[in-house]
């Protein structure tokens, strides 16, 4: 929910204006549909996907309408609503010991970050009649490698995502550095200028090693083999692991980025810096527009423009990415096409559009006003070579371990080499004893 931001309300909240009244009775925060209909699908969906979200009022308006118009061209069908937590991870374990012991919900909301667990556990129905051949090829390509297995069956639609860049205020810093030489000069340009350099998370939390990792992955590096073996510690893996914590080191050491990076764990952090004026370059998210947009005066935050993530060269560039996909575990075919219906009807495209969430097919920028901006444009391009995390088991406890190994580097208690033979040691252990 911190991706989500106010300016998603004021477009959804434009929106609004243009729809007409719709049937209260057909929409609850139950269910959508008669109850006498008699069909029925399970729908299991996190509170904030779901007519029920009571913190933007526009956005449960905007699903209310949009599963009324749906359930009214499907009047046989009901759809009883099921309510997620907040901790994806632990969902994501309940929902696939669900799924293996049969009793799963008929069709489910899935964070991308787990995606291919369940993939790999073959629980998921196959969606391919639903979705033609063009929507598939449309998708960024480090979702369709996700969502089609190597069966060449498609197993569930990514449908939103999100992309980590480069941001800059451009009164400070012109050119979007476009290599990691380029965000050092132009960051130790900008202490010249009265700022304090380029910020990042390197706190313990997640962000630290979804936001750095693209520095590994636009070398080539892998985290883990075929197998979910960790494999970023041995090898050509563990020399490009070296050379992209060096870069944040050097960008510490040098004084390009402040020592006090290493207590920033969350993106209001860096937001708050924007807006005071004490940083003109951080790396963040797509979803710091709209908080920035609310943070900052209108001319001053005419001054931000986002740019994708630098590379060791000009040729290589990679960023985190993650989002949200539905699926199906269900055994009635009926169902499974219901499920893929309403995500082509509600989900993809209008519910984008709804909360500002940035589209997984290509053409979708070109259809929704909003997503025409140049900013917008930017991300777009952006995605082109977006990185997903690998959704196997040992995930966690490897962004963990890079978390520390970080710590341990910038704060200057471990050698490079050290803390990162140290993190591929643990991983190893964690992974073996599984």
């Amino acid at each position: 929910m911190n991706y989500l931001t106010r300016r998603v309300v004021a477009v959804a909240a434009a929106a609004m204006v243009a729809f007409p009244v719709f049937a209260e009775d057909l929409v609850t925060n139950e269910r959508a549909g008669k109850a006498d209909a008699p069909n029925k699908l399970v729908l299991a969906l996190p509170a904030w996907e779901s007519p029920s979200f009571s913190a933007v009022p526009a956005w449960a308006d905007g699903y209310k309408k949009l599963y009324g118009d749906f359930i009214s061209k499907h009047p046989d069908w009901q759809i009883d609503f099921q309510y997620q937590s907040d901790d994806t991870g632990q969902v994501a374990a309940r929902l696939l010991e669900q799924a293996k012991a049969g009793n799963a919900p008929d069709c489910s909301a899935i964070d991308s970050f787990v995606l291919q667990q369940f993939i790999d556990n073959k629980v998921l129905k196959p969606m391919t009649p639903y979705f033609t051949k063009e929507q598939v090829a449309d998708l960024f390509p480090f979702i369709r490698d996700v969502v089609v297995a190597k069966d060449d069956q498609l197993y569930a639609w990514w449908w939103a995502t999100d992309i980590r860049v480069l941001w800059r205020n451009t009164d400070i810093v012109p050119a979007a550095p476009k290599t990691w030489a380029d965000l050092k000069k132009a960051a130790l340009a900008s202490k010249e200028k009265g700022m304090e350099g380029v910020l990042f998370n390197a706190g313990r939390w997640e962000g630290t090693t979804f936001d750095w990792l693209a520095n590994f992955w636009s070398q080539g590096g892998k985290l883990v083999d075929t197998d979910a073996k960790p494999i970023f510690g041995e090898g050509d893996n563990r020399a490009k692991m070296i050379k992209a914590v060096d870069y944040y080191k050097d960008l510490v050491d040098s004084g390009a980025a402040p020592k006090r990076v290493l207590n920033i764990k969350a993106y209001d952090d860096i937001n708050a810096a924007a807006a005071a004026g004490t940083t003109a370059l951080f790396v963040g998210g797509n979803f710091q527009y709209g908080q920035l947009k609310n943070a900052l005066e209108p001319d001053d935050f005419a001054k931000w423009q986002p740019s994708p993530l630098p590379g060791p060269t000009e040729s290589q560039h990679s960023a985190g990415t993650g989002g949200w996909a539905f699926g199906s575990f269900s055994n009635d075919p009926k169902k499974v096409e219901f499920c893929a219906d309403l995500v082509k009807e509600v989900y993809n495209g209008p519910a984008n559009a709804l909360q500002d969430q940035l589209p997984t097919q290509r053409s979708l920028f070109d259809k929704y006003d909003q997503f025409k901006t140049p900013i917008d444009k930017g991300f777009a391009a952006a995605l082109e070579n977006g990185n997903a995390r690998p959704g196997v088991a040992i995930y966690p406890e490897i962004s963990n371990q890079i978390q520390i190994m970080m710590g341990d580097v910038l704060s200057g208690t471990k050698s490079t080499e050290e803390a990162v033979d140290a993190a591929y040691k643990a991983s190893l252990a964690a992974y073996s004893s599984k």
